[in-house]
């Protein structure tokens, strides 16, 4: 309503959400049918639309914060505060989880953590606590999506784990049809299965000597 949507496409949307049911199956099985009370309908081309517009109102909590920023993508959500030292970065995260609360989401506090990127990054900085009394820990590496980023003094991301899973996914194509497939093969399979896991987020990571990985790779190759 107030993005003035019409009231009759809203009473759409209203009648097409709220009579939603499903059931759980197992091999043959499958389980009584249970009402599902909110969310949206998972596959379908509208609901990231209502999802975005539904959590908009988290994301607007950094205009009250000046250089803060509220980034989501999915239900995942990374806090950008440019101080720690005065409370801004804790104010920030408060809002959002008012906001949250008022949508009847929570922030899970065993898959949170803070971390933090500048030239005092191996200070001590205060603990954030949520509203239900749990602490979000300070580290020296975060996961957010698939990439790894670490505590420094610049942005910087550890490639370590792109780099097991490259070679795990490698080795898994060596062992399976190394002996028998052409090396063309082998190396297209290598190229579509293998280069997109290393690849992956590399746009923003500034790579220096030491993590310089193509003559390692060249030389398993």
């Amino acid at each position: 309503m107030k993005r003035h949507v019409p009231n009759k496409l809203l009473d759409i949307l209203e009648n097409w959400l709220c009579g939603s049911h499903a059931c759980v199956k197992w091999d043959n099985l499958w389980s009584y049918m249970f009402t599902i009370n909110f969310g949206v309908r998972q596959r379908s081309v509208l609901s990231p639309v209502l999802y975005a517009i539904f959590i908009d109102d988290v994301c607007t909590c950094s205009k009250f914060y000046r250089y803060s920023y509220v980034i989501f993508y999915d239900d995942d959500i990374l806090l950008l505060a440019p101080s720690v030292t005065i409370g801004i970065l804790e104010s920030l995260f408060t809002s959002c989880e008012v906001e949250l609360t008022y949508l009847h989401m929570a922030v899970n506090s065993k898959k949170s953590c803070c971390l933090r990127v500048g030239p005092h990054c191996n200070k001590h900085c205060k603990n954030i606590c949520t509203s239900g009394g749990h602490l979000i820990p300070w580290v020296d590496e975060m996961r957010y999506l698939c990439l790894f980023i670490v505590q420094s003094r610049a942005f910087k991301c550890s490639l370590d784990h792109a780099k097991r899973s490259f070679y795990r996914a490698a080795n898994g194509i060596f062992g399976r049809i190394g002996t028998m497939a052409s090396e063309e093969v082998i190396l297209e399979l290598i190229k579509t299965k293998c280069l997109p896991i290393l690849l992956y987020g590399l746009e923003v990571c500034h790579l220096s000597n030491s993590n310089h990985w193509t003559s390692q790779l060249t030389g398993c190759l």
